[in-house]
């Protein structure tokens, strides 16, 4: 008898929880359908998130592999730009070389004509000097 209430007892609530958990159950699969549908929403807009960005960094190092080249171009302009003033310059102290050795040349000749100058100067004063002494032996 005990077995029998126990069996009448299991049943009822079988009967009573049974329909519940059944439904529960399919509750719990609908869940996760939309759990399902969510995720892969989330995966499919971060996808084109991703290539979106991956995109945008392909235009990046296009738009930088330019920019590389361009100042590659400018770099190597200035360094001809600095190759030419390297030889002009190179040019100006060979000149100036040359004008410092012309204006020693002069220096040494305007010294020298000074010299020549000072001895015909002495050379004037000496027969200043006879000339007068002459003069003041002349019977006025």
């Amino acid at each position: 008898m005990a077995v029998n209430i126990y069996q009448a007892v299991k049943q009822a609530m079988q009967d009573l929880v049974a329909p519940q958990i059944e439904s529960i159950k399919g509750e719990i699969i609908a869940l996760r359908a939309d759990v399902r549908g969510e995720v892969n929403a989330l995966r499919g807009d971060m996808t084109g998130e991703v290539n979106a960005l991956r995109g945008e960094m392909t235009g990046l190092r296009g738009e930088m592999a330019g920019l590389r080249g361009e100042m590659t171009g400018e770099v190597n302009a200035l360094r001809g730009e600095m190759t030419g003033l390297r030889g002009e310059m190179t040019g100006l102290d060979g000149k100036i070389s040359g004008l410092d050795g012309k204006m020693t040349s002069l220096r040494a000749e305007v010294m020298a004509n000074f010299a020549r100058l000072d001895e015909r100067l002495t050379v004037a004063l000496d027969l200043r000097e006879r000339i007068v002494a002459l003069e003041a032996r002349l019977p006025r």
